[in-house]
């Protein structure tokens, strides 16, 4: 069962990335069919791809998908802490491989761009403005309102069949909202592993691969995440009593 749920986690987040970067890539690299779609095109790409993962690997596996969320899960007791760092593991390992995937797919596009800073938006997140304490709260203030609002969510016992879109309609209004400062994340997984990779390939006309500015994407979500999910904890306890 251990190892059937980690192939989820693997694969689940690999379609995820697929999908998800994918659309980046088709926005932002030179010469696809949708170059310059915009902002628009993204989130809905975006929380589309999220829905889709979820339906893929969710009857054989938790579906969690994001670190952040893992770690909750294990707080609150759902799944063990090594079971978090596990399925961690191979989220991050299935963004991974889904970055080698669309650098191959995507292989002439890369020597046509020729903005350093767009070749890494198709692999992690850039924000709009530098500014470290900005964006920090940024990335940890909409993910702790993910993680409360898929908490939410669970008072309404949506089916299998339902669940995923509501989480995909969340991260697209996240995006169309908060998450328009950094490219929202929210996921460690999400950004750590498409980051690597970027580093390692050889990829045309790519710059660096921005490590000073990894650890907000990658801390932010993961004490949002505990944040909503106190929040959450505060207001079902105290405030309902449940």
């Amino acid at each position: 069962m251990l190892i059937q749920n980690c192939f989820g986690e693997f694969f689940g987040t690999f379609l995820m990335i697929l999908l998800g970067n994918g659309v980046v890539c088709a926005n932002l690299l030179k010469k696809t069919k949708s170059t310059n779609s915009g902002w628009l095109t993204i989130i809905i790409g975006w929380g589309l791809a999220v829905s889709f993962a979820i339906y893929a690997v969710q009857f054989y596996s938790p579906a969690i998908l994001n670190p952040a969320i893992a770690l909750v899960f294990a707080v609150l007791g759902h799944i063990s802490f090594f079971q978090a760092f596990l399925y961690s593991i191979f989220e991050i390992l299935g963004a991974m491989f889904a970055s080698i995937i669309l650098w191959i797919y995507f292989y002439p596009h890369w020597q046509e761009t020729k903005e350093a800073s767009e070749i890494l938006s198709c692999f992690s997140t850039i924000p709009s403005i530098r500014k470290s304490w900005s964006n920090f709260m940024s990335e940890f203030f909409s993910t702790a309102l993910l993680v409360g609002m898929i908490l939410t969510f669970s008072f309404y016992h949506f089916s299998a069949l339902v669940s995923p879109l509501f989480t995909g309609g969340l991260i697209m209004v996240l995006g169309f909202s908060v998450g328009t400062t950094t490219g929202f994340a929210l996921n460690p997984a999400r950004d750590f592993g498409p980051r690597l990779i970027h580093s390692w390939l050889p990829i045309a006309n790519k710059g660096n691969s921005d490590w000073s500015y990894a650890w907000i994407p990658f801390l932010g979500p993961l004490l949002g995440a505990l944040v909503g999910m106190g929040a959450y904890w505060t207001f079902t306890t105290f405030i309902l009593g449940s």
